[in-house]
């Protein structure tokens, strides 16, 4: 199984590529790339004005559309409406660099979509603020059906997703319907957190993912006891960080072995490995609250999971892509191998055989989504038939 390949550069199809996994119509698609398939040849930078402007053209017709579905009271289809609109305006912001002109706008415009998307669906997700020391940390909870109390999966953001393509990676959905809520969030130096309040990214996940472990015993629907983490992309530094500092963790997975991220930068100093977003220095720089490259360097030294995994004394799942082209597979080795303390670990490297090759299943989401689900069910006793 291979990525979607539609563009001569690898961002530019990374981001079509999760654009489809997370919802998207591939004819949308189709009129939105064909007349800016010329601008891609410039490089992953250059076309990304280009980029944005036909992608947020798609999301704001669809927002007029959704506005006549919904005078006629037809919600359901105004929402599916919305729920794309956000999604094409999310991944035109993405692809911008920090500060872009229209950048903020676009942005905005997506989170209104996709709030309104929610409440004419009737979406089984609810917006909530999870206080930190600094600011808060944005999230949507997606609970499981009946009153509980149900396990929880905390799903956090990587370096440069959003709780709403957490969302649309449709985890929560998987867990829901095995008995488990999800709490997906825009941890600092991710999504709303960076974007609104300017937190930049905290290496010590423990901090934040705590945070939303104290909120979550204070919901009745929640069984304290059966809490579990999980990350994707750069959350496979965050989660496994967080679950060995974290006691309170039952049970931990990874979507994305991210085991040494400071090493993974001097790799694309020297231009090894593909970057997951155009202007990729720039934003970094912003995600870490760095004023310049050496800062950037020396807040990323603590992104190493080196010496800390034996802290790791739950079970504990890692994936990993076999043709990941961002993050090497070897990570995930020592992120296993470390795992000494851990009474039940587990290794699943996805091959050309199921798919799920490429970087956190870019070219097919279906069998992370599903193993991780099934990792949580059998860890946090949900169920899994």
């Amino acid at each position: 199984m291979a990525l979607f390949e539609y563009f001569p550069n690898y961002i530019w199809n990374l981001s079509v590529a999760i654009a489809l996994e997370s919802g998207a119509q591939i004819g949308e698609i189709v009129d939105m790339c064909q007349p800016i398939r010329d601008a891609a040849a410039s490089g992953a930078d250059a076309g990304t004005p280009q980029f944005m402007k036909q992608w947020a053209a798609m999301g704001e017709k669809l927002i007029e559309l959704a506005v006549e579905d919904e005078a006629r009271g037809r919600a359901f289809s105004a929402s599916n409406k919305l729920e794309r609109a956000s999604l094409y305006l999310i991944t035109a912001e993405r692809m911008q660099g920090h500060g872009h002109p229209g950048r903020k706008e676009t942005y905005a415009k997506a989170l209104a979509a996709f709030e309104r998307s929610a409440r004419l669906g009737q979406i089984n997700r609810q917006r909530v603020e999870i206080p930190l020391e600094t600011g808060t940390m944005p999230a949507l909870y997606t609970r499981a059906a009946g009153p509980g109390p149900h396990p929880v999966v905390v799903y956090c953001n990587g370096l440069d997703s959003c709780k709403e393509l957490l969302f649309w990676s449709r985890l929560p959905e998987a867990l829901a319907r095995r008995g488990i809520s999800t709490l997906c969030v825009d941890q600092p130096g991710s999504g709303e957190a960076l974007r609104l309040q300017g937190l930049p990214v905290d290496p010590h996940s423990e901090s934040w993912a705590s945070k939303a472990v104290d909120w979550l015993e204070r919901q009745s629907d929640v069984d304290p006891k059966r809490i579990g983490m999980t990350g994707i992309s750069l959350g496979g530094h965050f989660a496994p960080r967080a679950v060995a500092y974290e006691p309170r963790f039952a049970s931990g997975a990874v979507w994305g072995a991210n085991h040494n991220w400071r090493e993974v930068q001097d790799k694309r100093m020297k231009r090894e490995g593909e970057n997951p977003v155009p202007h990729y220095w720039a934003h970094v720089m912003w995600a870490f609250g760095a004023r310049d490259m050496d800062e950037f360097l020396a807040k990323s030294e603590d992104m190493n999971l080196n010496g800390h995994m034996d802290r790791i004394t739950v079970p504990f799942l890692v994936t990993h892509g076999a043709q990941d082209r961002q993050i090497s597979v070897s990570y995930a080795d020592d992120l296993y191998d470390q795992l000494v303390n851990s009474p039940r670990r587990e290794k699943v490297i996805f091959t050309a055989r199921e798919g799920g090759v490429e970087h956190v299943g870019a070219d097919n989401m279906a069998y992370g989504r599903d193993c991780i689900a099934d990792w949580f069910a059998e860890t946090l006793q949900g169920q899994t038939a």
